[in-house]
Formats: C-alpha cells, structure tokens, sequence
C-alpha cells in the first residue's frame, strides 16, 4: 500500500491540475500533505473562483482522473526552461528563484498534462488511490508563503485516507466535534460571548459561565491550600525595567504587545503634549517576574523551603487576529499559575509533586491519564534563542528527565520546545478529533534567579542562589473551560454544573411550593432554578434539557399535597421522594465526584 503521505501530497497536484481545467486563469500557489488531508493554494484575482458548491464538481473531476491510471513521473529542468513554461505563474517563479539562487535542482512532477514544480515524492499511478477515500472539505483563506503582508490567496483544503472506511469514521468525529465546539455550546448554554466591541479574543463570562469558573477556582484553591501553597497577587502590567531583566523583552517579545506610556493622561496624548517623565509600562506576558519581586522583598533562610506561591493571574499575549478561536486562543487569559522557590536538594521532590497534581487535577475533572500527552520540552543545541548557561541547562534537563522516568511518564522528547530560561513538561489534551491542546506545563528555571539575584542565607550562613520551579495546572483557566465543554458536550457533571436542579411546577398554582422547594435547595447549597415560564411542563421538561440540566424536579398536586418531588435525570429515570431525600442524594453525588 502506498505511504499515506505520499498519497495526500499526490492528491493535492490532482486538485491542482483539475483546478487549471475548470479555472484557466487561476495562478498556483503551493499545495503540501498535512494532517488528515492535504491542501492546495491557489489566486483566482484573475477571473472567476470556485463557492463551496462548486467543491463536489471538483472532487467529480479530480475522480475521473484518478480512474484514469495517470503516472506521476519526475523531471529535472534548468531554470530558464521552468521560467519558460511557467510564465504565467508568478508565485511558481518566486519559488524557482529562491531555489535555484540557493543551489537546488529544480524538480517537476507530472500527471496527465499537468506539471508542477515539486520535490515529491509522490505515488507511482493514481490507481493506488482509493477514489473513496478522499474529499474536498472547505474554502478558506491564506496569506501567500503564511505573511500577512503577502495577498490573500484561497485554499482549498481536502481530507483524505488510506480507506473509505477511515475518511467515513473522521467524517463521523468532524460532525461529533462540530455538536460539542465550545463556541457554539456557550452560546446555547449562555455562558460566554466574545464582543467585537469590547475586543477580540477577549472573553466576556456571562452568569453560568461566571458560575461555572467560580466553581471550579473555588476547587482550585482548595487543593491549593491542602497542597501547602500560599496565595499572591500581582497587578496586571509592570514596568519595561522589569520585563528587561527578566529577558522577557528581548526572548519573548514577538508575543508581548507595546509598552504603554503612563507619564501622562489620556488626554495630555490627544492635546500631543510633551511627556514630562516618561514611564513605560507593559501589560504582564508572564506572572513570575512579579513573584520574584515578592520574593526580593525580604531576606530568607533556608529553613523557609520550599515556598510554593500560586495566583489566578490574567495575562496579556500578542496573538493574530486570524489566529483567534474562541476559548483555546485568546488575548487575555488567567493563568492558574504558581512557582516554587527551593534548594538544590529540593527540587526532584517538588517537581515529582506538582508532577502528581497535575494528574490528579484532571482525573478530578473527567480526563482519562492515557488521553493525556506529555512531551518533555529541551533546547535545540543549534539555537541561541535560550538565556544561561551550559552547565545549568545540562543540570535541569537532567533532572526535568529524571522526575519523569521516576514517575513512569510516557513522555515524547519535543526538542527546541523548552522557553527560553529552562526545560520543561507539557501535557497536552486529547479532544475527540484527536487535537492536541496545551494545558498543563511544568517549567524549571535556573534563569530567573540568576537575572534578578535572588539568595537565600544557607546552613553555613552563605548567600546561596536558589532553583524556581513554574507550573501551571489548568494552563488557562479560558482553554480548559473550553476544553470542558467539548469534553462533556455541555452535560457538565453534577458537581460543576452551573445549575444542578430545575424546579418545574406544573401550573401557575404549584409555583408557591416550586419556591419553597428551590428554598430548600439553596439553603444546602444545592444550585438551583425555578421555571416560571407559562407554558406546558412538556415544554419546560425539553428546556431543562436542551440546558442540560442534571436533574428537574416535577412538582404538580400530589407532590404538593405529599410534600415530595418528582426527580428526573438528564440521562433518564424518574423517581418520587421528598425533598430532604433528594437533597441528601445529590449532596452525597456532588461530594463523591469531588
């Protein structure tokens, strides 16, 4: 059987050539094999381009080729030969140049009449396509070699497998993907919005959302304090002095935004007055650099270690506006941050714990451990974009290594992932498309200390220079809300839902009681609602599921007169009780999930 990489590069040429059959003025652009498919980029400023509709033609058209039995055959052409042939293609031309100008061969790959410039490989004949297994997916938009100073190019992304069988069975989790994408569930269930008014990639939380983020910081906080951390707090930008000592300005600038002047008012700017001190600012990248000057601010021992200091701390990161999506990719998030400030002889332990509250924080919220990859990030010996030096780079990739085989992680080396001041370990969650999404990250930093002189007195009375561990559990707490969603498809869990019961009265006169009853319900700390809509219990019991309610009590005479409850489960049962039974019921669910 053919490489599948092969054949996805090699239906990308067949778009290709079936789009210069149908759009002769079209110019090509590029057209590699990715991720389950392939794309290819094409300029249609020259005459018409094709709608969405018009992608089942063009998969009709590259399947008749395809049964045609075309080879694909190499050929090696000079430069002026390929400039002659591909006169009319511009972005080609560019491409040629750039190659030749660095001493590559030129090399061209051809089906049916179609030839394009390609270093392949591809499939020797087409009939090792399966023509099933492939199909035209969507229309989108790209900058010409990834610049958005470039022109805009179209895309036409396509999905392809080895099988029919497997392209249906990702078609399958596609549209299982699109019922639980966030975005459209936290529209439904009313729980957040993202207002260009206010800002892109700025999320507004409306109350179940808010509700639903209480409860699960709340949660945080708890095991934080039974951890041994402490809590801080950090304003959110700092000055330029701060960001340049810590590195960030120079290592991590591309994802900062531009210092802001706070030497003068809003409106000393628009008069263009002259700035009389001026004070550069920057919104905060990064929560650390504030814990350090915590730290900075009195004089510690050695018998103070380990100090484990964590904050919910919203962040600020230059991302591009196309770049944006919903919940995972935002431009002000808060981290569930914290750093541990310890000795030498300290720090396999405390990396080995914070290993374990890692995994214990998503098995706490339904994650299953073998869905969870973790990569271990170290430098790239070839780069200079890392601070320090050999020795202490040498020292924490050890040691970062070491904690992981002691724990039994399946962890994949990611080199030239570690941030610019020290290795680390992220653990990447699986969603059901089986995308990779960044959460937890555990960092260890030999840099910081070093930048900002941080000392502790030791048990000789000598100034010593302390290791910082940075870890982050939830990584944003927008991303894994997000990820939540899509996890539980909106069912949240009985413990973190943002409304655990629906009190539904049957008529206008069972509402009294329905009050009593939601009463009852909070004063146990039970979230609840009355639905006081007039309109049939038909309707109200398909609201509270549409909601996703987990539980909505009926409540009609007999209830009334019984001083009991109709329960039913979002998942389906019904059972008649009274409401101390109920609530002793769901208070015990609630602890024992938690």
């Amino acid at each position: 059987m053919a490489n599948i990489e092969q054949i996805r590069h090699s239906l990308a040429h067949i778009l290709a050539a079936v789009v210069k059959q149908s759009y002769p003025r079209a110019k090509l652009g590029i057209g590699p094999a990715v991720d389950n498919g392939f794309y290819y980029d094409f300029d249609f400023s020259d005459g018409p381009a094709p709608t969405p509709d018009d992608l089942i033609g063009l998969e009709t058209e590259m399947r008749k080729l395809i049964g045609q039995h075309v080879d694909f055959t190499m050929e090696e052409l000079s430069l002026p030969a390929a400039e002659n042939l591909f006169q009319e293609e511009p972005y080609k031309l560019e491409l040629m140049k750039e190659l030749a100008s660095a001493g590559a061969k030129l090399t061209f790959y051809r089906n049916h009449s179609f030839l394009d410039l390609c270093a392949g490989p591809h499939i020797a004949n087409t009939k090792e396509i399966d023509p099933e297994s492939f199909k035209l997916e969507r229309l989108a938009g790209a900058y010409w070699k990834s610049d958005e100073k470039n022109k805009m190019l179209t895309r036409i992304y396509g999905l392809a497998f080895a099988t029919r069988q497997e392209l249906s069975t990702y078609v399958e989790q596609i549209e299982e993907a699109k019922k639980r994408d966030h975005r459209k569930l936290g529209k439904e269930l009313d729980l957040f919005h993202i207002d260009e008014v206010v800002g892109l990639g700025l999320p507004l939380w409306h109350p179940k959302g808010a509700k639903i983020w209480r409860i699960i910081e709340d949660f945080w906080y708890h095991e934080h304090e039974k951890a041994g951390y402490e809590l801080v707090r950090s304003p959110h930008i700092g000055n330029k002095l701060l960001w340049e000592t810590s590195g960030h300005w120079g290592f991590y600038n591309d994802s900062m935004y531009p210092p802001l002047e706070v030497g003068q008012s809003l409106s000393d700017s628009q008069n263009k007055e002259k700035v009389k001190e001026s004070e550069n600012y920057l919104l905060k990248p990064m929560n650390c650099p504030f814990h350090v000057r915590i730290y900075k601010n009195n004089t510690h021992s050695y018998r103070e270690f380990p100090l484990r200091w964590a904050e919910c701390g919203t962040v600020y990161r230059y991302e591009k506006k196309g770049e944006l999506s919903g919940l995972t990719r935002v431009r002000g998030f808060t981290q569930d941050d914290a750093h541990i400030i310890c000795r030498a002889n300290q720090v396999e332990e405390e990396l080995g714990r914070v290993v374990d509250f890692i995994l214990f924080m998503y098995s706490a919220f339904g994650f299953q451990i073998e869905n969870i990859k973790i990569y271990l990030s170290v430098r790239d010996p070839n780069n200079t974009k890392y601070a320090g030096n050999e020795e202490g780079w040498n020292f924490t990739e050890k040691v970062l290594e070491k904690v992981a085989q002691n724990k039994k992680l399946l962890y994949q080396k990611d080199i030239g992932g570690a941030v610019f001041y020290g290795p680390k370990l992220d653990f990447k969650i699986k969603d059901v498309l089986g995308r990779e999404w960044q959460c937890s990250t555990l960092q260890f930093d030999f840099n910081l200390p070093e930048r900002f002189d941080m000392t502790y007195t030791n048990q000789q009375g000598e100034a010593e220079r302390p290791y910082m561990i940075h870890r982050a559990l939830f990584g944003s707490f927008e991303r894994f809300i997000g990820l939540l969603i899509e996890q539980y498809a909106g069912a949240f869990p009985t413990w973190f839902a943002p409304v655990q019961v629906a009190v539904l009265p049957i008529s206008e006169k069972h509402r009294d009681y329905g009050q009593t009853v939601v009463e009852k319900l909070k004063q146990a700390g039970i979230r609840s609602e009355l639905n006081t809509d007039d309109e049939s219990l038909g309707k109200k019991i398909r609201g509270a599921k549409i909601q996703k309610v987990p539980y909505f009590l009926v409540l009609g005479e007999k209830e009334k007169e019984e001083n009991m409850v109709t329960v039913e489960k979002r998942e389906g049962g019904s059972a008649k009780m009274t409401v101390e039974d109920f609530i002793n019921n769901i208070s015990t669910e609630i602890k024992d999930r938690r």
